[in-house]
């Protein structure tokens, strides 16, 4: 086992090297100028399309549609992936999660606009895209030869990614932190998180979504909440806190009690990689629950996936990040959930609980949105019929999950996500004219 996490690890310095910082970089700064910067400009206009009645065709509202997207990005990665990036690059790391986040507005909402542009209707009924199917109808349109390789090659990678992100890592965190804070044996964590998911999975896209838009904003208020109240009595050391994250952006962190130091590539790879964990923009995921949103305009949809973005990384991983560094323990060399836990106890008695029972809320959406961008993955490759096979084999992993070194589990969900990133941004650049001109025709007729 050590050796093959030390080959993934190797992978992982491969994968997540410069080529692909500056790729994802690229294309969200890309998109963001060819967009005028409208993700930026139009933020409140996607915060109030995301609550409006839903109209058009599809499965489910553009909230629900948001909220299984959030069900799926909002996981461990606002709890044990800001840390994780904290640990390895220092306070730095929090400045370049938002660095990623900015210009992935723009990445998520080109990915969510052509979600809805390229969508098909399945045998079953079901309105079905993504990345997959945007090469394939859109891509495709221009290189086919080229379309023929990267859709089935996306597919692919969601389908075993999910796995990783969507599964393994988020098992395994809960597990671990209910076993922390409450004694719970991770092997009871798996089974009870396995038989719940399978109960909501048998209804499909409309159960998950139903399911995750109860679950989801209340999950994130209270984490709101719980982190708020910590910096209020920390208010103090919130200027100091800040000032850590912009100085060490541009500036190496020395080794300091149980931190081992860090260079400014790693504060930026870290926190590039965290970042990208946590919302996902560039990897194309959240494109496929926008897919099934019931709308008829795409740019709408757009507006409502980026939103995404904002409430995922801007808000709730800068709360994790700002309560982690304003207690100090940042240096205590302690990493991941339980890094995350004692921040908030060290200001709340019961902050280590409210961390498990988040985390516990969080991975369990997580698994329930990642489990349908797999499907809908192995339903691109192998038809409507491997959709159950898959789902059986999810819930069976999520046990094997909850009891896996979290070492290998981080480092493999970090080179799937690289993986699937690579069609999807190769996609964008060849779809991003198109993106172009429809956004400039919504807006001209919204003038009009």
């Amino acid at each position: 086992m050590l050796a093959v996490n030390d080959f993934v690890n190797e992978l992982n310095n491969i994968l997540w090297g410069w080529p692909m910082l500056v790729a994802l970089a690229a294309t969200g700064v890309f998109l963001t100028i060819g967009l005028r910067f409208m993700p930026w400009r139009k933020l409140p206009e996607g915060l109030k399309l995301s609550v409006q009645p839903s109209k058009g065709a599809g499965d489910i509202s553009p909230f629900q549609a948001l909220m299984t997207a959030l069900a799926a990005t909002v996981g461990t990665g606002n709890i044990a992936g800001v840390a994780t990036a904290i640990y390895f690059g220092g306070p730095g790391a929090l400045f370049y999660m938002w660095v990623i986040a900015l210009v992935g507005m723009a990445t998520k909402y080109t990915e969510a606009v052509l979600a809805v542009a390229y969508r098909e209707v399945d045998e079953l009924g079901n309105h079905v895209g993504g990345p997959m199917y945007y090469i394939k109808n859109g891509v495709g349109a221009k290189f086919p030869t080229l379309a023929l390789v990267l859709a089935p090659a996306f597919a692919v990678f969601t389908a075993l990614a999910g796995f990783g992100i969507g599964n393994g890592v988020q098992a395994h965190s809960v597990a671990s932190a209910l076993q922390s804070n409450f004694g719970v044996p991770e092997i009871v964590s798996g089974l009870v998180m396995m038989v719940a998911v399978g109960l909501v999975l048998i209804g499909g896209i409309r159960r998950i979504g139903e399911v995750a838009s109860a679950l989801v904003p209340t999950m994130i208020v209270v984490y709101i909440g719980g982190a708020v109240i910590v910096l209020a009595i920390n208010y103090e050391a919130i200027p100091a806190a800040l000032g850590l994250v912009f100085y060490h952006a541009f500036t190496p962190t020395a080794a300091e009690g149980g931190f081992i130091g860090a260079t400014v590539m790693l504060a930026i790879r870290w926190g590039f990689a965290r970042g990208i964990f946590s919302n996902e923009a560039g990897l194309g995921s959240a494109a496929i629950a926008h897919a099934a949103a019931k709308t008829d305009d795409p740019i709408q949809q757009g507006l409502v996936g980026m939103v995404g973005v904002f409430i995922d990384t801007l808000i709730v991983c800068t709360l994790t990040g700002l309560v982690i560094i304003t207690s100090g323990l940042w240096t205590s060399g302690v990493n991941g959930a339980a890094l995350t836990s004692a921040a908030f106890g060290a200001s709340l008695p019961w902050g280590g609980a409210l961390v498990a029972i988040s985390l516990a809320l969080f991975a369990f959406t997580t698994l329930l949105g990642w489990s349908y961008y797999g499907e809908r993955a192995v339903e691109f490759l192998f038809g409507v019929k491997a959709i159950w096979p898959y789902r059986i084999v999810w819930v069976l992993a999520i046990p094997v999950g909850a009891m896996t070194s979290l070492d290998l589990v981080w480092n493999m969900a970090d080179a799937l996500n690289a993986m699937m990133a690579l069609p999807n941004l190769i996609a964008l650049f060849i779809l991003a004219p198109a993106v172009f001109t429809m956004t400039r025709n919504y807006w001209a007729k919204d003038k009009s």
